[in-house]
């Protein structure tokens, strides 16, 4: 009885590890691809489309990944350059992109809080600049 007790045990363990490995690897596929996508959008200058990809990839938070952090200063800058060119309504679609993103991948504690406050500054200023009211504090 011992003996079969271990051995289920012994199985559903292994069944455990390679269904997290699967779907850890599954997850980690689907973001750098996502990134990939964010990356030739970007290079063929089609910004909207960018912003798609590395928002997907921010989605899809693994702590810890180097795509994750790569998707947000890439939308982080993106906004910065639309700003510096006075295009301030593709600035506000990548800050907002970047912030719901972080917003949108709650996980046990929530990722990106230095990333949504920037982001909300930014926000903040660019809407002030376009003579809006400041935002209510919560």
């Amino acid at each position: 009885m011992i003996e079969r007790t271990k051995n289920i045990i012994a199985n559903v363990t292994v069944i455990a590890v390679i269904s997290l490995l699967l779907i850890g690897g599954n997850t980690w596929w689907r973001q750098r691809t996502q990134f990939q996508r964010g990356e030739a959008a970007l290079a063929a200058r089609d910004y909207l489309a960018a912003i798609a990809g590395y928002e997907a990839a921010i989605h899809m938070y693994t702590p810890g990944s180097s795509l994750v952090e790569n998707s947000a200063r890439r939308l982080w800058d993106m906004g910065g350059e639309f700003e510096r060119a006075g295009d301030l309504e593709r600035a506000l679609i990548a800050y907002r992109s970047l912030r719901s993103s972080f917003y949108a991948a709650k996980w046990l504690a929530q990722p990106g809080r230095e990333w949504i406050e920037g982001c909300d500054r930014k926000i903040a200023e660019i809407l002030g600049r376009q003579g809006y009211p400041p935002p209510v504090p919560r």
